[in-house]
Order: C-alpha cells, then structure tokens, then sequence
C-alpha cells in the first residue's frame, strides 16, 4: 500500500512567539507532498501574519480547540488527519510510522510524548503520561491524535465542548479501534509546567480529568481551568 497524503492540522490562538518555529519544522512535510493547514482562533498578535506563507492554507474561525479541528478537518485532503499543537513537534520517523499506521486496521492512533526540559522530573512526567495512554487507551493532545479521513467523517469530528474535547474523541474513536500507538515520541514544550509550576499543574489536570470521569460538564470545567490558571499565574 503506498503511503498516504497527510494533512498536518494546527489550531493556533495568540501563538506569535511561537508559530514561525512550528511551521517551520514542518516544511519537510510539504516538501514531501503533505499538507499543513493553520486554523486560527481570531489572533491580532500577528499569528496568521507569520502563518501565511508557512503552510498550505490558513483558515481563520471562532476561537474554541475543538472548532477550529473541525474546520481544518473539513478543508483537508489527506487520508490521514493529524492533530498537532503548535509547541509538539514530530519526530523524524512519523511519516514512514503514519504510512504503517495507514497499512494497518487500526482506525486511528498516537504518539508517546516527551517534554523539552530533560530533567528527572520531566522525564517522570512524560512516563506517567505514556503509561495512562496505554492503561487507558485515550490519548490527549499533547500526543498528535491521528485519524483516518473516513473515521473521522464518520464520528462527526470534534464535540464542540470548551475542554476535553480530546478525551471525548478519544472515548469514541475507541469504540471503532484500539488506537495505533507509536513509541517514538513527540517532543512538546516543557513550559506550561514550568510556568506555573510542577506540582500545581499535574495536580490541576488530573482534578480536571478526575471531575470530567465524574460527570462534571466541560463547561464548568472550563470555569475552573480559567480560573485556577489565573490563580496560578
């Protein structure tokens, strides 16, 4: 079977000091016949500015993650979608891992993530995460969720929900397929933890997660996220 067109999806918001870097480490993918689209969330930092002429198409919506995915999702012409944040970046072997991927039965998949800072801890923090992934079988953004075209179609992309629209996709995508795991990790950037801090952000997410498992709605979740962020500012 021959490798696949990919289509790179990347919702951005305010991510100036960031995006040139992002899309520039993808210009091997467009080189190679892939393409990247840019979906930004209404920045006036200069973000679709830089974007422009860095991708194959820039797309501008509403703000909210899950949205702008589906608005990519739906311009796309690979047969593969990836999900990918602007501070994740691919590791060198993820094509020829995408195109077994696309060889497989399996309906959809992710990465295994390591974070940028090297120390013990982050290291610690990266295993725990890949460990869920695979206890669990869902995977979060910080992974680069990848889908086939048809499967994503078929689900109805994205639940418009302001938080954990990830984990939501993933509880279906499950239902069509154990996900394709692919042990050579994405690197994503060490600073929302460091930031805000180590502790104090492990133990916000796995709140977060705790009261979505719950059945807490992703709208008071999302209250709690912007609030307790601002808190930890």
């Amino acid at each position: 079977m021959s490798a696949p067109k990919v289509s790179i999806i990347v919702p951005v918001w305010q991510e100036s000091y960031a995006i040139e870097a992002a899309l520039n480490a993808l210009k091997p993918w467009r080189d190679a016949g892939h393409e990247v689209i840019v979906v930004d969330g209404g920045s006036n930092d200069g973000t679709p500015e830089k974007a422009r002429s860095r991708c194959d198409r820039l797309i501008t919506t509403e703000p909210g993650r899950a949205h702008q995915m589906n608005a990519g999702a739906a311009c796309a012409q690979g047969a593969v979608l990836v999900f990918l944040h602007v501070d994740t970046r691919l590791p060198d072997g993820a094509a020829g891992h995408l195109a077994a991927f696309y060889a497989s039965p399996r309906q959809w998949g992710r990465f295994d993530v390591t974070l940028s800072e090297r120390r013990l801890l982050f290291r610690m923090i990266a295993w725990f995460m890949n460990q869920r992934s695979r206890l669990t079988g869902i995977a979060t953004g910080d992974q680069a969720i990848f889908v086939r075209r048809t499967t994503f179609d078929a689900l109805g992309g994205f639940a418009c929900i302001p938080l954990m629209e990830d984990v939501e996709f993933c509880r279906r995508l499950k239902l069509t397929s154990p996900p394709f795991c692919i042990h050579e990790p994405v690197v994503t950037d060490s600073r929302r933890w460091q930031q805000q801090g180590v502790w104090r952000t492990i133990g916000l997410m796995w709140r977060l997660r705790w009261r979505y498992w719950r059945g807490d709605s992703p709208d008071s979740l999302a209250k709690v996220y912007r609030s307790d962020v601002r808190n930890l500012k």
